[in-house]
């Protein structure tokens, strides 16, 4: 019996989700009570359009230089461990309270946190501290690669049968791998890339579901999805086929032939169908992009911007959305230089100024093209990092605190559990590395479900789902 491509995508998917739910027994009754949902509804598109844009932050984002506890009490304890002494004064790497007063964020409806901690955005994120005012704008707190809820004592125990944890915990290239794919580095498909595979139906040209402007990623990498790469001004080209091949347009037609024509060796004629995909594709992005513009400025006042570079590219790639036929896709963008190991002042102070810039710019253009309740950005990174300085700088840590934004986002507030501002409290596991209170797999299940995954279909996104208690974290509508 001959079997569709749809079909033996769903086939797999269901097989996936099977083992998926065995793994995770009788961890909850939510996760029991997927196995008796139909498959009719696996994901709904619907006639509305929807965009995941994924932020990487690559190297380890210092999440205790970007979320600064800002109250008296807390910001005494969090100087003192970073190195800053007692009262406001600045030192080590603790920021100044008094260059804090412009981002701190007042919660809607009164919201308490742990210890009645109050939070304050990096001096230089006035524009996100507005898009927070604004409900735009959404801080998901102590969040990391999880395989079950674990405590400090389970972390503690050696029997790791019984207390599992990710593997390979504080190396960054296993903890991108590890947050974009559930699994450490030699992964081969992410979440995104998941997500895309049940989109493909939805959109007439499927190529263009799983789009990115960061280079290779894992996080995009589908069963079936495909990653298609694009530069910062647009499709990305074969080199000697753009211009002519040193010099000669003859060059460039034999290229050209070479790179298009039929082989019966398999291996040349696989690199020459993924060769032809590319040509056809680039033919078709350049001109649904051409007559694209934005008002919006993604170029700022001095020096450059290679996150408002990537950001605008995906705007536009959204503007072109009906030419390129597509309903439902899922961006990635990067930022690199994290790392901060020293110079944490400095450096991470250029890198938030980045960020603010670009992610106001960004949604100010999806508002210009009318799609700001469509497009839901998100941040990831390596881990966070240490609460306790080293001298000049902060070391690998595990969860950190992230970002949602977009119109259908429910901003204005927290989500998650508010760490304790400490290096001995039960929730971190040393020098202040925090131990995840919110897993990945959580997060990506909340965002899922606004992008139209149905809830039997989520184990297949997050593999870990049925162990947590709750598959939607609330901050989106």
């Amino acid at each position: 019996m001959h079997i569709s491509k749809m079909e033996d995508i769903s086939r797999r998917a269901f097989l996936r989700r099977s083992k998926q739910l065995a793994v995770a027994g009788t961890a909850g009754s939510w996760a029991m009570g997927l196995a008796g949902m139909g498959e009719a509804a696996a994901f709904s598109a619907g006639n509305d359009y929807r965009a995941l844009v994924c932020v990487f932050f690559n190297g380890g984002n210092d999440h205790n230089s970007t979320l600064i506890p800002y109250d008296s009490a807390n910001y005494d304890l969090y100087s003192a461990i970073r190195g800053g002494g007692p009262g406001q004064t600045a030192g080590g790497i603790t920021l100044a309270r008094s260059s804090l007063a412009a981002t701190a964020l007042t919660p809607a409806n009164g919201q308490v946190l742990t210890n009645n901690v109050q939070y304050a955005l990096a001096p230089q994120m006035t524009r996100m501290k507005a898009l927070f005012d604004a409900g735009k704008l959404a801080p998901l707190l102590n969040v990391g690669p999880l395989i079950a809820p674990l405590t400090l004592a389970q972390y503690q125990s050696s029997n790791l049968v019984a207390n599992p944890r990710p593997a390979k915990l504080f190396s960054h290239n296993d903890q991108q791998s590890t947050w974009q794919s559930s699994k450490p580095e030699g992964a081969t498909d992410g979440w995104g890339g998941r997500m895309g595979d049940l989109a493909l139906s939805s959109n007439t040209n499927s190529l263009f579901t799983c789009i990115s402007a960061a280079g290779n990623a894992v996080f995009l990498a589908g069963m079936d999805a495909i990653t298609y790469q694009v530069s910062s001004t647009g499709a990305t080209s074969i080199g000697g086929l753009k211009s002519p091949l040193f010099g000669s347009t003859a060059g460039s037609n034999a290229l050209r032939t070479l790179l298009t024509q039929s082989s019966n060796n398999m291996f040349e004629a696989e690199y020459n169908r993924v060769a032809r995909r590319s040509i056809d594709a680039e033919t078709v992005v350049n001109a649904a992009l051409q007559p694209t513009s934005l008002a919006t400025s993604f170029r700022p006042v001095s020096g450059t911007n290679t996150l408002a570079d990537q950001l605008q590219i995906v705007a536009r790639m959204i503007a072109a959305r009906q030419a390129l036929g597509v309903k439902r896709q899922v961006f990635m963008v990067n930022l690199g230089g994290f790392d901060h190991h020293d110079n944490l002042i400095t450096g991470h102070a250029t890198l938030m100024g980045r960020v603010d810039f670009a992610f106001d710019a960004f949604y100010r253009a999806t508002v210009e093209l009318g799609v700001a309740d469509k497009v839901t950005t998100f941040t990831a990174s390596d881990f966070g990092r240490t609460l306790q300085f080293n001298g000049d700088g902060s070391d690998h840590g595990w969860g950190a605190h992230h970002f949602i934004m977009g119109g259908a986002a429910n901003g204005g507030r927290y989500y998650g559990v508010a760490p304790q501002i400490s290096v001995r409290s039960s929730d971190q596991v040393g020098l202040g590395r925090l131990l995840p209170t919110v897993s990945v797999d959580q997060y990506a299940a909340t965002l899922a479900t606004w992008f139209g995954v149905a809830p039997s279909e989520l184990p297949s996104i997050s593999p870990n789902i049925g162990r947590f208690n709750g598959a939607n974290l609330g901050f989106m509508q």
